[in-house]
This record gives structure tokens, C-alpha cells and sequence, in this order.
């Protein structure tokens, strides 16, 4: 596959999943904070758990793409790390809504 093949068929997407994760945190951080209800906790909770298992799944192929595409690894190392950045912003989030929960 050439890199443009690569960029349409990973790239795209998983940038797509990190932005829509963090979007989707962002927007129930913030439902939270208006307005704190048990059900939307328990939403939040369960959001978490999709949110960890969809990003683990294309985790795990862009690293095994990065095993195996040895021509592409740098693309493939950027695409993990914005993968990533979504933790610590979870924590992050985690922490705010422990804080406001109390």
C-alpha cells in the first residue's frame, strides 16, 4: 500500500476516533458540571468502558501496523500518540467529576 492508502484507511480514522472521544468526554463533562444526576454518571461511567474498548481495538492494530509497516513507522508512531493524548485528559476529567461528585 502506498501512504495516501495508509492515511485513508488508519490515519483517517483513528484521528477520527481520538477527536470524537475527546469531543464526546468533553461534551458529558460538561453536562455534568450543569447539571450532576446519577444517571448521567452512570452514563459517563459507561461511556468510559466503550470509549477505552473501541480505542484499545484501534490501539492495538496501529501498533501492529507499526510492527509490520516498517516504511511507515513514523506515521504510525504519530497516529498512537494522539491516540493517546485522550488518557491523561481522561484522568483529567475522571478527577473533576470526583471532585464535583462529592
Amino acid at each position: 500500500m502506498t501512504k495516501k492508502q495508509y492515511n485513508h484507511a488508519t490515519g483517517l480514522f483513528s484521528t477520527q476516533i481520538a477527536i470524537g472521544s475527546f469531543v464526546l468526554g468533553t461534551l458529558l463533562l460538561i453536562a455534568h458540571l450543569i447539571r450532576p444526576t446519577c444517571e448521567l454518571f452512570n452514563i459517563g461511567l459507561f461511556y468510559i468502558l466503550v470509549a477505552f474498548l473501541v480505542n484499545l481495538i484501534v490501539l492495538l492494530k496501529l501498533c501492529y501496523l507499526y510492527v509490520t509497516q516498517k516504511n511507515h513507522q513514523e506515521y504510525f508512531a504519530v497516529k498512537i500518540l494522539i491516540l493517546l493524548s485522550n488518557l491523561p485528559i481522561a484522568v483529567v476529567y475522571l478527577k473533576i467529576v470526583g471532585e464535583t461528585w462529592i
